[in-house]
Parts: C-alpha cells; structure tokens; sequence
C-alpha cells in the first residue's frame, strides 16, 4: 500500500467484497472490473436488488475534501433531476467510506451505449443537459478542487516527460522546441481569450463519460471534474476537418443555449484544451506506469513509435493552433 507503483496490492477480491459488507450490503460474490485506471471500480452483484458499482479511489490522490466536493456537486445535479450518476449515502449522509486503507464509494448501476454524435438531434440534447450542468456549476465556486492551468497541463507537463527519460534521446530536442512553441501559443490563446468565466465542470466530458439510453443521455465519471471555461465540456464531443467541427459545435450550441448563452471567446480555446489534453495524457500515462495495470493497458505506450507519432501529432497541432478558430453558426 505504501508504494504508490503498485497502490492496489491489497485490493483483492476478498478485501472488494469485504469493503461492502462493512457498509452494510450483502454482495453475492459476482464481480466484474469495469475500464477504469486512475481508480478501481467494479460491478458488484448482490444479494438482493440490483448490482452497484464500487469505485476505490488511487490513494493519495486526491484528499478527502476534494472527493466530497464531486460528491456533493454530483449530488446537487441529480437534486435539479439532471442525469448524473452521483454516489448513494449511507443512512447518515455518508457517501465516502474507508476500508483497511483505501477510500471507496459506491454508485447505482446504469447501463448505456456510446452516444452517436453524428446524430444532430443527440448533439443538441447533450448540448442541453451540458449547459444545465453548467448553470448549476456556475452557482458557487469549487474550494478543493483543481483548476485548468495551461502551464501545470502543458509545460509541467512536458517537463515530466523530458527529465523522465521517457523521450527517445534522438527526438528529444525536437520535443522539446515543439512543446515550448505549443506552450506560447496556448498561453497566448488563454490571454486573448481573458474575461471568459472560471465555472465548474465535469471535466472530463469525453463520449465515453456519456451512455445513451431511449431515455437520453446521462453522465458518469465526476472524478476529474475541475473549475475552468465552458468549452471545456463541449470540444471532446467534435471530431473531423474544422468543417465537420464547425457543424457540430453549432448543433451543441443550439442545445447549450437554451439554457445558457455559450461565450463565444472560449472558442478560440478548443485547440489550445485539445493540444494540452495530448501532452497532459502522455504524461499521465508515465507518470503511471510504475502501476503495473498501465504497462497492461497501453503495451504501446513508451515505445519508439509511440513517441514518433505523439511529436507528429504536436506538430499537426501547431499548424491547427496557427489557424482561426472554429466559425460560430
């Protein structure tokens, strides 16, 4: 437990099960690891009613304080019936637990597929329920939570990654001119684009953190969310030539601003969000792979043609940053 390259040797199936029953739930033995690395989470069966889902936090992550903040932010969404999954309370209130060292919680199940997103209509809806998020967000402030910082994502970041030896010794120069050049146009972006309001987020809005239903969307995975500008939740949900994205961020829009009128200067951040989420997720993936569930996941991170294509793709993104922003239908 004490190293953090392996922060779940403990965590056996046994100690899973074991963890529920403190808290009052009778598990019937059926478990099933759900796609999650940063934390632990599985489907639990149960004795009687439905299966749960169990998250056990990485420990040393995030403090206690910070993991209650997205409890009750979830919370409050589900309160204003917006279709977030948000963790159950024991009956004092409690929705964070610890069992023999690790910090945990548990979540109702529900099922879902990957929203199609080239479906106008569905673009729209998530558009809607993405601002209701936000207008809630934008009540109060978060306290323990972190915000986006372009240096912390980026340079930081990449900084990682150099002084790691994780960069093949041939391309490391070349990374390093490219991340210092992206780093100027990023910052420089976030200046010019000054004024734009800090509101919290769920953060990590990416499709997969949205399961479609006939009902309609709903949203799982509060664990990054985070303060910073609107566009953060919408950009993840473009893909394709700036045509192709243009015309999709205009449907989102429509949905977004029935609710809640989008700044139109965050638009310029798109591309500088999406070059810092590539550095920030290479050095995401080094700074895990002591853990060895990560060498497991990613076999073809960290290898010589890995890095070759991560430059590649760096340097698409100066040439994308270098251009206007997306128009605004």
């Amino acid at each position: 437990m004490s190293d953090p390259g392996t922060p779940y040797a403990d965590l056996s199936p046994e100690t899973i099960l074991d963890a529920l029953e403190s808290v009052g739930y009778r598990p019937n033995g059926g478990m099933l690891a759900l796609n999650s690395y940063e934390n632990r989470v599985y489907q639990i069966g149960m004795e009687e009613g439905p299966p749960l889902v169990a998250k056990f936090y990485r420990p040393q992550r995030w403090s206690d304080d910070s993991i209650l903040e997205e409890h009750r932010f979830s919370q409050a969404l589900q309160a204003e019936e917006i279709p977030v999954i948000a963790p159950l309370q024991d009956s004092e209130g409690h929705s964070l637990h610890r069992f023999r060292g690790y910090r945990f919680a548990l979540f109702p199940r529900r099922g879902g597929r990957w929203p199609e997103l080239d479906n106008p209509d569905n673009l729209e809806w998530i558009g809607r329920f993405i601002a209701r998020i936000h207008q809630l967000g934008a009540a109060q402030p978060f306290q323990h939570r972190p915000t986006i910082d372009p240096r912390e994502m980026g340079a930081v970041s990449a900084e990682y990654l150099l002084s790691g030896g994780f960069i093949p010794l041939e391309l490391e120069s070349g990374y390093r001119r490219q991340t210092e050049s992206l780093q100027q146009l990023i910052e420089s972006a976030f200046e010019a684009a000054a004024g734009y309001r800090q509101i919290r987020l769920h953060g990590d809005c990416h499709p997969g953190n949205i399961l479609w239903t006939d009902q309609g969307p709903h949203f799982v995975d509060m664990d990054d969310c985070r303060s910073g500008p609107a566009i953060q939740d919408l950009w993840m949900l473009l893909s394709g030539d700036r045509q192709e994205m243009a015309l999709q961020l205009s449907y989102v829009r429509e949905g977004y601003e029935t609710f809640r009128e989008l700044d139109n200067r965050e638009v310029a951040l798109i591309e500088p969000l999406r070059t810092l989420r590539m550095i920030y997720y290479a050095a995401w993936l080094a700074r895990r792979w002591s853990d060895p569930a990560f060498p497991n996941a990613f076999p073809w991170f960290n290898t010589h043609s890995y890095w070759q294509e991560h430059l590649a793709q760096l340097e698409q993104q100066q040439r994308n940053l270098e251009e206007p922003p997306l128009p605004v239908y």
